[in-house]
C-alpha cells in the first residue's frame, strides 16, 4: 500500500511560479511510476506529467510542456512538479497518483493510488 499526500498549491498571479510535492510512503519508491494530474471545475481530470520509477523517463502534456518539470527524488520519497509561467487554464485541483509498476503512464485509470488533491489558483 502506497500513501500519497501533496502539498505546496496556493494562489499566484499569471506568469508566476508554484512548486507542487508529492510525499509518499513506503520502502519501494523506486517501483513506482509517478503521475500528476489535475482537475478544473466543472471539466473533466486530465494528465499533467508524469515520472517512471528510476527518473530517466518524463512525459508531459502538450499544454503544460516547456513550463512543468516533473522530477524525484527517491531518498526522500518524494515527487516534485515545478510550475512556471503560470496561466489561468492551469487553475485546478492537481493530485499526485503512484501505478505499480517503472514505466509512467499518461492514463489516469492506470494508476492505482491517488492522493487528495492541492489546489492551484492562477489569477489573471
Amino acid at each position: 500500500q502506497v500513501q500519497l499526500v501533496e502539498s505546496g498549491g496556493g494562489l499566484v498571479q499569471a506568469g508566476g511560479s508554484l512548486r507542487l510535492s508529492c510525499a509518499a510512503s513506503g520502502r519501494t519508491f523506486s517501483s513506482y511510476a509517478t503521475g500528476w494530474f489535475r482537475q478544473a471545475p466543472g471539466k473533466e481530470r486530465e494528465f499533467v506529467a508524469a515520472i517512471s520509477g528510476s527518473g530517466s523517463t518524463t512525459y508531459y502534456a502538450d499544454s503544460v510542456k516547456g513550463r512543468f518539470t516533473i522530477s524525484r527524488d527517491n531518498a526522500k520519497n518524494t515527487v516534485y512538479l515545478q510550475m512556471n509561467s503560470l496561466k489561468p487554464d492551469d487553475t485546478a485541483v492537481y493530485y499526485c497518483a503512484g501505478r505499480s509498476t517503472r514505466s509512467p503512464s499518461g492514463h489516469g485509470g492506470s494508476y492505482d493510488y491517488w492522493g487528495q488533491g492541492t489546489q492551484v489558483t492562477v489569477s489573471s
